[in-house]
């Protein structure tokens, strides 16, 4: 089994104000994941999305996952929570459609569907419609999802797509999760700043990085220091995990027929 986490800046524009798709990387993507599937190089797969541009942008405006100190504010907020559920929804369909194109079975599965935080992490998610549909063949696709939160004072949370992944890897042990990002790997330095640093190969804690920095835009999700945590919580549990540029033409492809150190690994170091 392999999880597949396509970050919501390569397959959408993440700096554009209102929703848009990056249609180029999101078709190539889909081809990549074809073509490494004909060549039987993974079994299972599960696809989990970022938001990008449309749900960062709503999620902020409407503090999603922030204090409710009233009525009017909460009022407020569940308005942002229904807005920000319909776009990423209308991005996974997005997502889905040209995943089917290219052959795959792709079925859309809603995290706020099935899973509960409590200060803003998961404390509870049946995960049996998923074995179910990877039982039947299916590819589940999910998703960076506002969902309810069981701490009063919030109520309601953004879920990434980034926690949604370790919490299947704990629960299903993945023989591999890939993060298909917009840079080349972990970063000391932001690349985007300084075009002369170079990636991290192998992290195996926190302490392998005085920072870790990724991408610019908005992100109300952690960024790439989010993202490490989580992958660090795997690599205890002894799944490994590669973060590489999806940006990339046949990366993906590549990492899903078993090429290894395309990016930065983490893994606990031996």
């Amino acid at each position: 089994m392999i999880i597949l986490k396509l970050g919501g800046s390569v397959i959408t524009r993440k700096d554009s104000i209102d929703p848009a798709l990056d249609n180029e990387n999101l078709n190539r993507i889909a081809k990549e994941i074809s073509e490494a599937s004909k060549n039987a190089r993974y079994g299972e797969l599960i696809v989990v999305h970022g938001a990008g541009s449309f749900g960062h942008p709503y999620a902020k405006k409407y503090d999603i996952g922030g204090s409710i100190p009233d009525k009017k504010e909460f009022q407020r907020k569940r308005k942002g929570f229904c807005i920000t559920q319909e776009a990423v929804k209308n991005l996974n369909s997005a997502v889905c459609n040209e995943l089917r194109k290219y052959g795959i079975p792709a079925v859309s599965v809603q995290p706020s569907s099935f899973v509960i935080t409590k200060n803003k992490r998961i404390i509870r998610a049946d995960l049996t419609l998923i074995q179910k549909y990877l039982d039947s063949g299916f590819v589940p696709v999910l998703y960076g999802d506002p969902v309810l939160d069981e701490d009063e004072t919030i109520k309601m949370a953004i879920l990434s797509g980034d926690q949604i992944i370790s919490y299947i890897g704990k629960n299903l042990k993945p023989d591999r999760v890939i993060l298909g990002s917009d840079v080349n790997g972990v970063y000391k330095k932001d690349p985007k700043k300084y075009p002369n640093a170079k990636p991290v190969k192998v992290v195996g804690s926190m302490e392998d990085l005085e920072s870790a920095e990724g991408t610019q835009n908005v992100d109300v999700t952690g960024g790439m220091g989010g993202k490490i945590t989580e992958l660090l919580e795997l690599a205890e549990i002894g799944v490994e995990s590669e973060i590489l540029n999806a940006g990339t033409p046949d990366l993906i492809k590549r990492a899903l027929m078993g090429e290894k150190g395309i990016g930065t690994l983490i893994k606990l170091q031996n």
